[in-house]
């Protein structure tokens, strides 16, 4: 089996998007990441959604975990006004790798080890159109995991 036909289509978001609805996006679709693309539509990163939530809380919280437990739930209503006015490109990490992409022949093998090797729940698939590539659907690790271990 080949990327081609473990593909499927994902929502994307682009770098100049605002984030506000990019987190409703994820949250919506119950995505486990975000897949985000450039201006010519090629993918620009790829976030899961635990680095997103991450970019949401004090720091003071993510270095300390007891901080986290004391504090109140209503430090939560600040949240929304955190993404306020931002874009995708301002809101993800600043730590970006490149997305993890594979070409639309990939073996399930290739997959599975980039999907592991660079801890993301998802990869793009990107396949040529003449001389432009273009994005052709994502493998998420739910659908590589059906494959891998059969599903209903």
């Amino acid at each position: 089996m080949s990327a081609r036909e473990l593909a499927e289509p994902y929502p994307s978001v682009s770098t100049d998007d605002d984030a506000t609805d990019a987190a409703r996006l994820l949250a919506e679709h119950k995505l486990p990441a975000l897949l985000v693309v450039d201006r010519d539509g090629q993918p620009y990163a790829i976030v899961p959604g635990s680095q997103l939530i991450a970019q949401l809380l004090p720091e003071f919280v993510l270095e300390d975990p007891l901080f986290a437990a004391v504090i109140d739930d209503r430090e939560l209503d600040e949240v929304p006004g955190k993404l306020a006015g931002l874009t995708v490109a301002e809101w993800l990490p600043r730590r970006r790798f490149r997305p993890p992409t594979v070409g639309p022949d990939a073996s399930v093998m290739h997959i599975a080890a980039l999907m592991a090797r660079t801890h993301t729940p998802l990869v793009a698939v990107v396949e040529r159109d003449g001389d432009q590539p273009r994005l052709a659907g994502a493998v998420t690790a739910a659908r590589l995991m059906e494959r891998l271990v059969g599903g209903s």
